[in-house]
């Protein structure tokens, strides 16, 4: 193993789970017009006229008398609009709902895809703590269940296409800096993709079927990062890549669900399985060779 190439790796994941916070920390506005903020709420305040309020992780609040002229998108959170606010166009809330106060107006058309019902929209459930254990335990009967799935799709692959899993797991450990930059380039390149669909407005049905394709996509990387780990906590080589397979899926699963630790888990693992897929498909790398 390259340790210095995963050295570097390491310290771009990092680089990048500190910018992504700072995103997160940031409102984007564009030519003082559009307010748009990824993993938070954007706010349009008193009085102010924007074009369009986007959020990503969060709810578009429009206070009183705030107004905006074309739409107000909120992604994992809800549309609120407080007395006398305007939206003159439309307003929709995906993974959440809109929240409408006596006085304020839509004139376009408005539309939810749930009926989540926080106005602090997805961050803010996390942040109060009388939704933890409910939110732990039902993120954690998720990971299980996800953990399940993947272990009959894994155990699949490697009897229907025995060097697939582990040509992924090959790439990962053969060039673990490239399979980060190519997880990297995933994951940015799908929260463009999104940002370009909400405004488009006419691309809104088109997110969930990204998002599925994208989860799926995560999903089939991440078992290679699972038979990955499993080979190198199993140096027996009697024992079967489907054996190695579950004890790295097992081990992921169970730093997948201490709380706080777990994001950063499924974030790395998430990383490097979309890095590794691409850089064996796409990448300008020597394909593994396998026995």
């Amino acid at each position: 193993m390259n340790w210095k190439t995963l050295t570097i790796a390491f310290i771009s994941t990092v680089v990048l789970l500190f910018a992504g916070n700072a995103i997160a920390q940031t409102d984007l506005n564009i030519n003082n017009t559009n307010l748009i903020r990824l993993g938070g709420s954007v706010t349009v305040t008193e009085k102010q006229v924007v074009e369009n309020a986007i959020a990503i992780g969060g709810s578009a609040i429009v206070q009183p008398n705030g107004r905006v002229t074309q739409t107000a998108i909120a992604i994992g959170g809800d549309v609120i609009l407080n007395q006398g606010a305007r939206v003159d166009g439309d307003a929709y809330a995906i993974g959440g709902k809109v929240v409408q106060a006596e006085g304020a107006t839509i004139g376009g058309s408005n539309g939810t895809f749930n009926n989540h019902s926080d106005g602090q929209g997805m961050m803010g459930m996390h942040r109060e703590q009388n939704y933890f254990l409910p939110m732990y335990f039902f993120h954690a009967s998720l990971r299980i269940f996800s953990a399940i799935v993947g272990a009959i799709v894994g155990i699949i692959l490697l009897r229907t296409a025995p060097s697939f899993l582990p040509n992924l797991a090959a790439t990962v450990r053969q060039y673990p800096g490239q399979s980060a930059l190519w997880g990297m380039g995933a994951i940015v390149t799908f929260v463009a993709l999104n940002i370009f669909l909400a405004i488009s407005l006419i691309g809104i049905p088109l997110i969930p079927l990204l998002s599925v394709i994208f989860s799926l996509t995560s999903l089939v990387g991440a078992l290679g990062i699972s038979l990955f780990v499993g080979q190198q906590v199993v140096k027996n080589d009697r024992q079967s890549n489907v054996y190695r397979f579950l004890i790295g899926l097992l081990i992921i699963t169970l730093l997948a669900l201490i709380p706080s630790v777990g994001g950063i888990v499924i974030f790395v693992v998430s990383l490097f399985g979309l890095g590794s897929l691409f850089t064996w498909k796409f990448g300008k790398v020597q394909p593994p060779i396998l026995e």
